[in-house]
């Protein structure tokens, strides 16, 4: 068995891409024979969390304790190095894949209840492909007998074509960033101040960032964060739920040297501890939310 279990590719004209059965991730997508996404190889692990479907959090939860319905939660630390837990459970879940026709996969997991999740939920992930790129849609179910929070997220590396993520702008439709320290908030959100404020765009050459932003503003009623080289351009829109989007440039992504993660999130780091951009779901209810790619040129 490889390490993300099967590979589960769907095409449709120009578009492929590639979904793992383990954890439900992106592992490609293509358009025209050309990357949109950055890739890994099918036989090792995604490199830092690339594709990764976050559920029921996104992002951080400090010291991996919360509390629910006044009952204080210990989830497990897997962050080690900064003694956190870190986007979600499903990572490492082998989903049960409930479709797979050529130009769209639909995977299903379901949350357990466990040490520092309280309530059941079922989740599934679907990737479509089309003429218009790719669409992805979450659904999640609240399975249990008590009302819960979760937030749902997404860690797709974006990629301009065959551009250099050094020769790329970025440019983020975002109006307000959160102050982190070792990646979790020490405030509430604040005006983007002029060196995080990428609503114009700016070239990525020099930036490390690790860093989130609120306050997603729609255009035509979908957020939009886009990435330009001179090899390609694309786009990753939302809808509005996802109104915040954490920006990871690490240099170490295998073939590719520096990458650059868009990550859509429907709450920050901490959330489940600060309640900001949770969505409530009561016993029964079902909640929806679609992001996706969208190749430019």
């Amino acid at each position: 068995m490889l390490p993300t279990g099967n590979q589960l590719e769907i095409s449709a004209g120009p578009a492929r891409a590639v979904v793992t059965q383990v954890g439900a991730g992106l592992r490609a997508f293509t358009s025209g024979g050309r990357a949109y996404v950055e890739t890994f190889a099918e036989d090792r692990r995604p490199p830092r969390g690339a594709g990764t479907v976050l559920v029921p959090w996104p992002n951080r939860t400090a010291k991996g304790r919360w509390t629910w319905r006044g009952e204080p939660q210990q989830l497990a630390l897997t962050e080690p190095a900064g003694g956190n837990a870190i986007h979600g459970l499903l990572r490492h879940t082998v989903y049960e894949v409930r479709e797979h026709a050529a130009d769209a996969v639909e995977l299903h997991a379901i949350v357990t209840v466990q040490p520092g999740w309280p309530v059941p939920l079922d989740t599934a992930i679907r990737y479509a492909v089309g003429d218009d790129g790719l669409t992805v849609t979450h659904t999640v179910r609240n399975i249990g007998s008590d009302p819960v929070p979760f937030g749902v997220g997404a860690h797709p590396y974006l990629r301009a074509g065959d551009s250099e993520t050094d020769d790329s702008v970025l440019t983020l439709s975002a109006a307000s960033s959160l102050p982190l320290d070792g990646g979790l908030p020490t405030g509430p959100a604040v005006p983007v101040p002029d060196d995080l404020d990428f609503r114009g765009g700016r070239p990525l050459r020099g930036l490390d960032l690790d860093n989130a932003w609120g306050d997603c503003t729609p255009t035509d009623g979908l957020v939009r964060h886009r990435l330009a080289g001179p090899g390609g351009e694309v786009e990753l829109w939302a809808e509005p739920v996802f109104g915040f989007v954490q920006v990871f440039t690490p240099d170490d992504h295998p073939g590719r040297g520096r990458v650059v993660a868009v990550e859509p999130m429907t709450c920050p780091p901490d959330a489940l501890n600060t309640g900001v951009g949770l969505i409530e779901l009561g016993v029964g209810e079902v909640w929806t939310g679609s992001w996706g790619v969208r190749p430019i040129s």
